[in-house]
């Protein structure tokens, strides 16, 4: 098969031939037909990421196809359905072998790019703000980044979750993406975050992806008793939180790694990702996909990201979309 294949960090991936086996107990083999892209998969290509396999790899986190072979013990799961993968590697390939467990049937309304565009923001997105940060109703929640794929998904959930949302990201176009999504205010990456949000009367929680300094703005911005989720930092600087302000103004920062929960804590992931697909059955969330690129093109989706050119979920389609 072919598949974008990582053999060293310090040159630059190819599309290559690779073979492929059979599935193993517990293991099912699915041919891929869209594979969603996330800024981890960036980390990845570096060996910076908390999770990076042993080369050679394929990276590719999250996943969409069609199940084409069952290995022995596996339940629920049958050669034929439709299904979505939470991979952690291994999704920029025309077929993959993968745990059962991270393996999940998606509705037959939902294409292959919505559902490779779904589980990782969705779910960081619900876990985040609902199970730790337990965002109430009437919050105000303060989303930076709110354009790109964590932090539009956060907007979505945000407003489902009955909160007040400010959006921060750059430019026009993508605080337009942010409004489309529910945002209630919109501030621009060119002002004054602090001051706008304290304007705004505060928040409650805040959903940071960037970090460095509207980390620190966002911080600065947070009513007493407020809960902050570092999420990413997609501005390259990793923030340092004073821990006597915490204490002045009774603040929680609430660490979060999505992957983690599925050695942790699964059944949150499971909970999480079942209450996501009803939401999308009844049409409250869809995912928004920038892009659309082939196979041959990962290379140009990676750098869309890096440059933060894309909105939402950049997706690369295997395979054509119906079969």
């Amino acid at each position: 098969m072919r598949a974008y294949s990582v053999s060293s960090f310090d040159i630059s991936p190819t599309i290559a031939e690779v073979d492929v086996r059979s599935p193993k107990s517990g293991e099912v083999a699915v041919a891929i037909y869209a594979c969603g892209l996330n800024f981890a998969d960036l980390l990845l290509l570096s060996g910076k990421y908390q999770d990076t396999p042993d080369l050679p790899f394929v990276p590719g986190l999250e996943l969409a196809g069609v199940i084409k072979a069952v290995g022995a013990d596996v339940d629920g799961l049958a050669v034929g359905d439709r299904v979505a993968v939470f991979s952690g590697q291994g999704g920029l390939a025309e077929a993959g072998i993968f745990p059962a467990d991270r393996v999940t049937p998606i509705p037959d309304e939902m294409s292959f790019a919505d559902a490779a565009a779904f589980q990782i923001t969705y779910g960081t997105g619900l876990v985040a703000l609902d199970h730790c940060a337990r965002l109430q109703p009437g919050e105000t929640l303060l989303v930076t980044g709110a354009a790109g794929g964590v932090g539009l998904t956060a907007v979505e959930i945000g407003k489902r979750l009955g909160a007040r949302v400010i959006a921060h990201a750059r430019g026009a176009e993508k605080l337009a993406v942010a409004k489309a999504a529910g945002a209630d205010h919109l501030i621009d990456a060119s002002d004054d975050l602090r001051q706008s949000v304290k304007d705004l009367g505060g928040a409650d929680v805040v959903y940071e992806a960037i970090g460095g300094e509207v980390w620190t703005a966002a911080f600065r911005a947070t009513n007493p008793g407020g809960r902050l989720l570092p999420i990413g930092f997609a501005g390259g600087e990793v923030p340092q939180i004073p821990a006597n302000h915490l204490l002045v103004k009774n603040l929680s920062v609430i660490g979060f790694y999505f992957g983690g929960y599925l050695k942790s804590q699964p059944v949150v992931i499971q909970g999480a990702i079942k209450r996501l697909l009803q939401w999308y059955r009844d049409g409250s969330l869809r995912p928004h996909i920038s892009h659309r690129l082939p196979l041959d093109r990962v290379a140009d989706g990676l750098e869309l990201l890096r440059s933060r050119q894309a909105t939402g979920k950049v997706v690369i389609m295997i395979r054509p979309e119906q079969g």
